[in-house]
């Protein structure tokens, strides 16, 4: 208020309308309004502006005549101040910079969806650049490294005796080669400490991943030994993708392999009893599944933008309907119903997208006949792998239905009810031990399970493993020819 003094400005006593408010001025010569900068310091305070800034908006001059410049020339810094901000967070300028043309920035990769005609895209890496730094004062970078892990990375990993089992020179902990080692993800990676010769070219990164996917058939190893190799030199593999800003369809064809070997994993690990910590493997997994096909999704619009629709684009939107059956489904940020609004017509009206909406309709309504009818005729394996984890708490919202609405005179046959839940018979009366029912034997000498028992309740804790023909029938090939 002092510096509003010396423009001639005074604080009136009492009440005052807006012809009299001195932060309104009118000029004797115009009869347009003269706005005094001290409502636009205002806004600069709440946007953080130090002091020294605000006294560069305000005129030196205390004569009337100058306070119209003095307006423009806060605006004017104000406004360079705003875009300098933008660019750094990553906007782009236009006619509205801080609007209209926005970026979006992935929470994997960083690739950038703008709304403009052109293809072109620029993309961040992952945990690459600094927040604060702008991404487009630096050109693409296009990687030289001819080997799987960089040299300089190989010879620091031997010296450290950093060298996973799948890397080690005839069992050595200090000795690798370039047909053994693998980059690993790094997530501190800083311009200045970018080197072309540390990055893969698309033809190395593609040999790398069919690479580690041929691992998957490792037998001398425990599953969660090869997935946590593969899990992390895979993170790497699509962080140089995106740090090269590939785009094409090799890239997605790539994000789409990584994908199932999400989805391999979040079958097979819990079937890996032998670490204490596949829990936590369990979760990470899962929230590199969800992330990896976010991605994915961003090379689909793309390609669909420069009018390349993908053939596969179907089966992956699908993968990510059923993420949604269970409550990790909603870590995802973000309502599926939202979500369905966004996509095009012939999207949601294909096969893959209706059997995954349809899905999850009867998961939601606990419909378990539909359920099970749905997953035994026409899920694909990858589809019964997302779907697996959710067969056993059908089938206890089954034997609720069957004891609570059931008649007493009418007990359930059990041979009838294992084949709508896709059990074996004795595998079913082990499910019903563990909900606390009674199994009997009628007149006919047929095993049923009498209804209205007070006994029942929802087991408490993990249940066994349960087979499912549908999913025992499709697991015939090879893990790593189901992902190539």
């Amino acid at each position: 208020m002092e510096d509003t003094r010396k423009l001639g400005f005074q604080r009136p006593k009492g009440r005052y309308s807006k012809a009299s408010d001195p932060r309104f001025l009118t000029d004797k010569k115009h009869t347009e309004e003269r706005v005094c900068p001290e409502p636009f310091l205002a806004r600069g305070r709440k946007l953080g502006f130090n002091k020294g800034k605000e006294q560069s908006y305000l005129a030196s001059s205390v004569d009337q005549s100058s306070i119209s410049e003095t307006k423009y020339v806060g605006e004017q810094g104000f406004m360079d101040e705003l875009n300098e901000r933008g660019r750094k967070l990553g906007y782009r300028r236009g006619n509205k910079a801080s609007r209209d043309e926005f970026t979006d920035r992935s929470s994997e990769t960083g690739f950038r969806r703008v709304k403009e005609q052109s293809c072109s895209v620029k993309s961040v890496a992952e945990d690459v650049y600094d927040e604060d730094q702008n991404s487009d004062a630096h050109p693409s970078i296009i990687g030289t490294c001819p080997d799987m892990c960089p040299a300089r990375e190989r010879a620091q990993r031997e010296r450290l005796r950093d060298l996973a089992v799948f890397e080690r020179l005839n069992g050595d902990p200090q000795k690798t080669s370039p047909t053994l080692a693998a980059k690993k993800f790094c997530r501190t990676i800083s311009m200045p400490q970018l080197h072309v010769s540390d990055i893969r070219p698309l033809p190395v990164l593609r040999d790398t991943l069919i690479y580690l996917l041929r691992l998957l058939e490792a037998a001398d190893h425990p599953f969660e030994v090869v997935h946590n190799f593969v899990f992390d030199r895979t993170r790497s593999i699509r962080q140089d993708l995106s740090m090269q800003n590939i785009i094409n369809e090799e890239a997605i064809l790539m994000h789409e392999q990584m994908v199932k070997f999400h989805i391999i994993s979040h079958y097979k690990l819990p079937q890996s009893a032998s670490s204490a910590s596949i829990s936590s493997l369990c979760h990470l997994n899962l929230e590199q599944l969800t992330k990896t096909l976010k991605t994915l999704f961003d090379l689909y619009e793309i390609s669909r933008s420069c009018g390349t629709i993908n053939k596969n684009r179907a089966e992956f939107y699908s993968y990510y309907v059923l993420l949604h059956l269970g409550p990790h489904g909603q870590s995802t940020g973000e309502s599926l119903s939202v979500w369905f609004r966004r996509l095009d017509a012939p999207l949601l009206k294909s096969r893959e997208m209706q059997f995954a909406r349809n899905v999850l309709r009867h998961f939601r309504i606990a419909n378990y006949k539909r359920f099970f009818s749905l997953a035994a005729t026409e899920a694909s394996y990858l589809q019964l792998c997302l779907m697996e984890s959710f067969f056993n708490e059908v089938r206890t919202w089954s034997l609720a239905c069957i004891n609570h609405g059931g008649y007493k005179l009418y007990p359930y046959p059990i041979s009838h009810l294992s084949k709508l839940l896709m059990l074996k018979e004795w595998e079913l009366e082990s499910l019903c031990s563990r909900c606390g029912l009674l199994t009997s034997t009628d007149e006919a000498g047929r095993k049923v399970i009498p209804a209205k028992q007070t006994g029942f309740t929802l087991p408490q804790g993990g249940l066994q493993k349960y087979s499912f023909p549908g999913l025992e029938g499709k697991i015939h090939p090879p893990l790593y020819e189901l992902l190539l």
